[in-house]
Formats: structure tokens, sequence, C-alpha cells
């Protein structure tokens, strides 16, 4: 097995600092370079997707936020923290989905000869996307895919021979589909295992590409309501997230822009 690296330090690039996460001021095209390079250098480390729920989550969750504090690279998946950035004096160019990352990296992965390994989802799920990869992206090498029951709190017992299984691939990208915070917490606490493989946590990804889950349509996630899409689509799952949860993001802006001007929201 390759010896372990540390994950390669996050750039000097600007950052839209918000709540407790570090947000990457990146357009689309230079997220995928960045993360090519990334790949490139052989250090290892991690790409994380921040959206509202991530922002929120953050002030409670201490496991979440360190790991983001130790994310290589940190990009913005969500409209209204796009907005906000600009209120922020610190404007994202424009939202990058987790989602949205997947078919550009396994093109250039493709270009570069690449190996990934698809990890999550339910039982079939990885592996059937894997073969479309493979179909699609000739010069893509699907080193393999995995479905493991996760449980943040099982330690090495459970993380080594998942790792394992990874390692024993040496793959150049390792695609990440637990779900958030699960996801995030696994990748940081797996991470100078990984040795040189990058890792990117992508959500939904592996079920929006494999026909098993329904995404918005462009024209509404653009608008800033992906999530109330989601929320009629999944609301017994949902609801909690979207409308309790997430309505606390509100509190953490005004916050922010009383640190930045000095004026309470109350006067």
């Amino acid at each position: 097995m390759t010896t372990a690296h540390a994950p390669a330090a996050a750039s000097s690039r600007p950052r839209l600092n918000i709540g407790q996460l570090a947000i990457d001021q990146l357009t689309f095209p230079q997220a995928i370079t960045a993360i090519g390079e990334l790949v490139d250098a052989h250090q290892g480390g991690y790409v994380f997707t921040a959206n509202v729920d991530h922002v929120v989550l953050a002030e409670t969750n201490t496991r979440f936020r360190d790991a983001y504090q130790k994310a290589t690279i940190s990009v913005v998946d969500g409209m209204p923290i796009v907005w906000a950035s600009r209120m922020l004096d610190v404007p994202l160019p424009e939202r990058i989905a987790g989602s949205d990352l997947i078919l550009p990296l396994v093109k250039l992965g493709a270009e570069r000869k690449w190996r990934i390994f698809l990890l999550g989802a339910g039982p079939g799920v990885a592996e059937k996307v894997g073969k479309q990869f493979q179909a699609q992206y000739p010069g893509i090498e699907v080193v393999g895919w995995d479905s493991p029951m996760v449980n943040l709190d099982a330690g090495d017992a459970q993380n080594d021979p998942i790792v394992a299984r990874i390692r024993e691939k040496d793959p150049h990208l390792l695609f990440v589909a637990l779900g958030s915070p699960k996801q995030e917490v696994w990748i940081s606490q797996v991470a100078q295992k990984l040795g040189p493989t990058v890792a990117i946590g992508i959500g939904a990804g592996f079920d929006f590409i494999a026909g098993t889950a329904k995404r918005a349509p462009e024209w509404i996630a653009k608008a800033g309501f992906e999530w109330l899409y989601r929320l009629t689509h999944e609301p017994k799952r949902l609801w909690r997230r979207y409308i309790l949860n997430d309505s606390q993001f509100g509190v953490i802006l005004l916050r922010e822009l009383w640190k930045r001007t000095g004026v309470k929201p109350t006067e």
C-alpha cells in the first residue's frame, strides 16, 4: 500500500467566509482546473460543495465543521449563498453543484487517463454509473465501486477495510456519494489514509446519473428553488432540513453583515 500523504493545503485563492465555512471564489471552469491540478499533484486532498444546509449544519456539528476547515477546495452549491456573497463583498461567480462536477471531471479524467473509484449510493447504483462512464468516456478507467454501510462512530474497524479496497485500486479520484454530513465527515476521517487519491463529495450525484432520483430542471436550480423542487418530491425526508434547519441561514447572514458593518440588524 502506498504511504499515506497529508491532504494538500488549501490555496491562497480568495475565499468567502460565511458562518463557520470558507468557500473558494471560483468559476465552474476554474473549479474543474483546480481539481484537475489537485489530482495531478498526487498529494491527496478533498473537495466539498457548500450549500445552505452545510452553512447551518456547521454551526452546531463540530465534526462537520472541522472536516470543512481541512478541505483543500470548497465550492458553492447553492444560489442563496451566491446571492449572499454579493452582500458580503466577496462575490462568488456562480453555483457549482457537486452533481454538475462529475461528468466534466470524468471527461477530463478520460483525457488524462485517470483511474476513478465510485463509493456510495444504493446497492447497484455505483456499478451502473461506472459502466455508463466506461461506455461513454473511452480512456477513463473505473477501477472499482462500493456501497458500504458507513457509521461515523465505527472508527478504524469499519474504515480500514473500505480504505484498503480503495487503495488496492490506487485511484486518482474518488467520488463519494454518502449524503451530508456523512460523506464530509467520513472523507475527513480517512483522508490521510487515502494516499495520493483526491476525494470529492457528490451527494445524490450517482442517483441523478443512474436515473434513480430526479433532479430539478436547470431553470429551477438557477432561480434558487431546487430545494423546493426536492421538497415537493421527498417531503417526509426533507421537510425538517429545508423548513426548520435551513431557516437559520437568514440569522447567520445577518450576523455576517453585522460583523462587516458594525450595525446590528435591529438598528
